[in-house]
């Protein structure tokens, strides 16, 4: 065999720094672009914090007596609960009526995937209270349950895995049956077809002090849409492509960016082109930057249902739907 001859001082390593000190100037400056492409990127995505607050509270402190004359709103107390779950549902109905609606008296509906116990509505129908509009309904089979596209085989090996990694209520089908419904029928149900606001209520949650006023009025006099409690970190595994479909949702139909929008992304210090290669990883849009994973918790949301019955989150919805995150991941209805 042949042996490769080289000269004296010339090993590639050596090669490769006398090229660099040779173009230094050249890769300074390459980099300088990089770095000030980066910082422009990041700073991009800024939020400045308004200096005063964007809106006031309702009100301060507590009304003495409780304001009640107000004209009522078209609004609605909604639980979604088992059989089961009687206890909690009785503690959860008699904490708001004691702390609001015994005052204000608005209606309340229950939803089951099953028919409801005897026992179930004579308990909670008692919390509520004697010549309450209660409602007890059952959701439809078109609005519980998989969808004719989904494959179930598949649906049901992510789910194992989900619960193999120990993903909170991963491995639950009717865990997602219920984040797919909360997600995109309950507004459509008919007991909530009457109404324009619904509040939320979950089993076995209390309120520590009572609220005075009417949020449904004071949101119909304010113009707001939605009301929620709690706003924390997601887990990314839970909803590793979220994100990315909702980026690629937004720039398919050219939806203006808002800060709202920004405000959820924790761009990327990756200069670019190198950012792009980013997108492969979970929670994160296909320019590479990353869902900060902040989401609002729907659990207790207080929400104009026109809003969802709409014509754009129906778009939206139906578009996530379709795609199969409900099943193949596990996308919830607070995220």
């Amino acid at each position: 065999m042949p042996k490769l001859l080289t000269r004296p001082g010339s090993h590639p390593l050596r090669s490769l720094l006398r090229t660099a000190q040779s173009h230094w100037k050249l890769i300074l400056a390459i980099a300088s672009l990089l770095l000030v492409e980066a910082y422009v990127h990041v700073h991009k995505y800024d939020v400045p914090r308004p200096s005063p607050p964007l809106d006031a509270p309702f009100y301060t402190g507590c009304q003495h007596p409780v304001l009640n004359t107000t004209a009522r709103e078209s609004a609605v107390f909604m639980m979604l609960a088992r059989n089961s779950e009687v206890k909690g549902a009785v503690s959860s109905v008699r904490s708001v009526q004691e702390q609001f609606n015994d005052n204000f008296g608005y209606p309340w509906v229950f939803l089951n995937d099953e028919e409801w116990t005897e026992d179930f509505k004579r308990k909670v129908g008692k919390a509520v209270g004697e010549g309450a509009d209660v409602k007890f309904e059952v959701i439809p089979k078109e609005m519980w349950g998989y969808p004719e596209w989904i494959d179930q085989d598949r649906a049901k090996e992510s789910m194992q895995d989900m619960k193999n990694r120990g993903i909170q209520y991963g491995g639950l089908e009717s865990y997602h049956h219920m984040c797919r419904f909360q997600s995109g029928f309950f507004y459509d149900h008919p007991a909530l077809l009457p109404y324009k606001y619904y509040w939320r209520v979950e089993p076995s949650i209390s309120f520590t002090c009572a609220i005075t006023y009417d949020p449904f009025v004071e949101m119909a006099r304010h113009k707001k849409r939605y009301g929620y409690t709690t706003a924390l970190w997601e887990r990314g595994q839970t909803v590793p492509s979220l994100f990315r479909k909702l980026s690629l949702y937004k720039n398919e139909y050219r939806l203006p960016t808002s800060t709202l929008w920004t405000a959820m992304i924790d761009a990327s210090w990756m200069p670019w082109p190198f950012r792009r290669m980013l997108a492969a990883l979970r929670n994160r849009d296909e320019r590479g930057d990353l869902w900060n994973m902040c989401h609002f918790w729907s659990n207790f949301e207080i929400a104009d249902m026109d809003f969802f019955r709409g014509d754009a989150y129906r778009a939206v919805f139906d578009y996530l739907d379709r795609d199969g995150g409900f099943y193949y991941e596990r996308w919830g209805d607070a995220p």
